[in-house]
């Protein structure tokens, strides 16, 4: 038996449209759609009689916008919100994708649109887009369906993407503050060294006498970034590239890179109490919508941000399956507290893992959020330290034989 074709991806174009409402007033407007006979349609169900009705040219500088996990959040809050206002599933894909002000989020929502109509479950249309819609979104939505709480189910999507959105950006703006001084840093003493050195450079030639080491030692290095400048850009960029490469082919690299970076201090801190804290909110959710644990755990390992919390996940999956207590078994791989293995002990015990499981995630998150905002607060001055270390080194360097010549005279 031959298998199923997968089903060709419907595209959307955006129509300019011309027609007269019950009154016979002229109405102009955009619509997108995936031929002229929806537009029509359309137009027809809203009052309006559509007299011509055309593709829009693109232009040909015209880039595509990303979907964004941003644009996937708003849309899980406004379907939920549309269908539990009681619009029908179609109609509210039609309202939230004519609205959203990304075309390719537009795209996507139509497309999903049309599986739907064409009688496919929202979640299997959902699942065929994985680069949006991650397994652990699409087994929520399924219980949610078969449960008959869709729209409950759709809203606790939508709490769940903006508490996991919230947390990532915590922690992209405390990765930011250290790269912000590495870059401040080299590209201020490149510009010294290209341009600064120099001047001083010949003003020392006709000293006649011999520099300081330390003045030599960073004229040396000004002839070696300006001679060999592309060489050292070459080596940043072929080191990204490399470290690209493997990071996305090796596990053992990533689960290396992870492992190192959760003991760095501070910042180490603030990479696990977030994996705590997405471990438990997306575990939450998962239990509170009745999928059953073993099966929410394989989702959950994906969705902590770190490889060392994920194959810790996987093997408590593992453990579950066998028949162990989730406590026991997070007990056992050394990586969370006593007081979240303690509240999930309680949870499991009273039947209410899922509301000690968010306990532990507002906790957590509100933990995050205080030391993202202590770490900006000490990162600020030890910027200007950096900077001021690396600029006034350099000053001294080139000032050092002046005050050699003043100490002679």
């Amino acid at each position: 038996m031959a298998p199923p074709r997968k089903k060709a991806q419907v595209k959307s174009y955006l129509f300019t449209w011309e027609g007269t409402d019950k009154k016979g007033a002229r109405l102009t407007g955009e619509s997108r759609a995936t031929d002229v006979n929806m537009v029509k349609a359309d137009l027809r169900r809203q009052g309006v009689n559509p007299l011509k009705v055309r593709k829009k040219a693109t232009s040909l500088f015209t880039t595509k916008k990303k979907i964004t996990s941003a644009d996937v959040t708003v849309f899980s809050r406004q379907l939920a919100t549309m269908m539990s206002a009681g619009v029908p599933m179609v109609q509210a894909f039609d309202i939230v994708g004519r609205g959203h002000e990304n075309p390719s989020m537009q795209e996507l929502i139509l497309t999903i649109k049309a599986d739907v109509e064409g009688g496919t479950a929202l979640a299997d249309a959902l699942k065929r887009h994985p680069l949006h819609f991650e397994d652990l979104f699409v087994n929520l939505v399924r219980a949610g369906e078969h449960a008959g709480v869709l729209e409950t189910l759709l809203h606790k999507i939508a709490t769940y993407k903006e508490k996991t959105e919230s947390i990532k950006g915590k922690i992209k703006k405390a990765m930011f503050y250290p790269a912000a001084i590495i870059v401040a840093a080299i590209g201020v003493t490149a510009i010294l060294l290209i341009f600064v050195i120099p001047q001083f450079e010949d003003l020392f030639s006709g000293f006649g006498a011999d520099l300081p080491a330390f003045t030599r030692m960073v004229v040396n290095l000004s002839h070696f970034v300006r001679d060999w400048w592309w060489i050292i850009l070459a080596g940043f960029i072929g080191t990204g590239y490399l470290f690209s490469y493997v990071w996305k082919r090796s596990r053992k690299f990533r689960h290396a890179i992870d492992r190192t970076l959760l003991k760095i201090p501070v910042i180490g801190m603030i990479l696990n109490k977030s994996a705590i804290a997405r471990f438990s909110r997306t575990l939450a959710t998962m239990s509170a919508a009745g999928v059953p644990l073993v099966e929410a755990l394989d989702s959950v390992s994906g969705a902590t941000g770190n490889v060392v919390y994920s194959e810790a996940v996987l093997r408590m999956r593992e453990d579950v399956a066998t028949g162990q207590s989730l406590q026991l078994a997070m007990k056992q791989r050394n990586l969370f507290p006593n007081m979240v293995v303690q509240m999930v002990s309680i949870g499991e015990e009273s039947g209410a893992l899922d509301d000690m499981l968010n306990k532990v995630a507002d906790f957590y998150e509100e933990q995050v959020d205080n030391a993202v905002d202590a770490m900006s607060s000490l990162m600020e001055p030890l910027i200007m330290v950096v900077l001021g270390t690396l600029v006034g080194g350099l000053v001294v360097a080139m000032y050092l034989p002046i005050f050699k010549m003043g100490a002679a005279i």
